[in-house]
């Protein structure tokens, strides 16, 4: 979709994504875009940084229903960032986490197609791929929402996709900035010498999302092809000089990521950069299925991965 002369909705836009991505849109034609999040602080900090007319914002929670119906009036697409996603803090806190990432997932469903947004765009996470902590746990059932909720827009022109990919170099809850200020220590502590995460930018992030608002049926999960990396190399690239401390994989944590699981498989479909996990619905026309449809035990993880960042090139990320 062409974001021309459209208003554009960020949930959660106060973040590491949302800077980047207004960022990004207001060098298009953009009528208006909108930062829904409930930090007025954040707001007002980022308010002084873009100082553009287009730019509104509005306080409100994901959570609360009728926030969001006044929000989405006259609303042509949204990207929804609000989350909780704190692994320890969505463990000792379940029921906040279901209610932001579950309960506040429908609430924008029911209010995009009784406002009649065109495209939702909801982030997820490779958390959600067979997860063991309850954040993946609540994105995943994000995920089965936004995707079902195309069986529900009847003959409107409203369309849900999901994007899903691993962990946003230098964002606010990446451990880069951990690392970096564990290095003043002299000692970097990392859960498991083996682990392997799967690593973007948020300028590949946001476009990502930019381009999938153009080629989105609806329905689908789109997953970038992106590097891995060890976590053991991550902190050597970081922290030559430091103590590597080894302390033992946290409650919900994993030695690898999945992007996408064996059983997925059946329905995904390899792009030149990127797969799609098409729906199981009837609903869905596979004629639209333009892709190559990938081996049916294939699984993409961020161990077995065939693209993997070399220090020098980290760093000059980072830089």
């Amino acid at each position: 979709m062409d974001l021309k002369n459209k208003t554009v909705l960020i949930t959660g836009g106060t973040g590491s994504f949302g800077k980047k991505f207004i960022e990004k849109i207001l060098e298009e034609q953009v009528k208006k875009i909108i930062i829904l999040s409930r930090d007025e602080l954040k707001q007002y900090e980022m308010a002084q940084e873009f100082r553009d007319e287009r730019v509104r914002f509005f306080i409100g929670d994901v959570r609360d229903r009728n926030r969001l119906y006044r929000a989405f009036d006259g609303v042509d697409v949204v990207v929804h960032a609000a989350a909780l996603k704190h692994v320890p803090a969505c463990e000792y806190n379940p029921f906040e986490a279901v209610q932001t990432n579950i309960i506040g997932a429908q609430n924008i469903i029911d209010a995009a197609i009784d406002k009649g947004v065109q495209r939702i765009i909801a982030l997820s996470t490779d958390k959600a791929a067979n997860p063991i902590n309850l954040y993946g746990a609540t994105k995943l059932c994000s995920d089965k929402l936004f995707v079902a909720a195309n069986s529900y827009v009847g003959d409107k022109d409203t369309r849900f996709s999901v994007v899903r990919y691993g962990n946003v170099v230098g964002s606010r809850g990446s451990v880069i900035p951990f690392f970096k200020k564990q290095r003043e220590t002299g000692v970097i502590p990392i859960t498991d010498e083996r682990m392997t995460r799967f690593w973007i930018t948020l300028n590949q992030g946001v476009q990502f999302v930019l381009d999938n608002l153009q080629r989105m049926h609806g329905g689908e999960i789109f997953i970038p092809k992106i590097p891995s990396m060890k976590i053991v190399d991550l902190a050597e690239a970081i922290a030559p000089e430091c103590e590597k401390k080894f302390t033992g994989i946290r409650p919900g944590e994993k030695l690898h990521e999945v992007m996408i699981t064996q059983d997925d498989a059946r329905n995904t479909f390899e792009y030149n950069d990127y797969y799609a996990i098409e729906p199981d619905h009837f609903w869905w026309k596979k004629e639209e299925s333009e892709g190559e449809r990938v081996p049916d035990n294939f699984h993409y993880s961020s161990d077995v991965n065939n693209k993997w960042i070399e220090k020098e090139e980290l760093l000059n990320i980072i830089d």
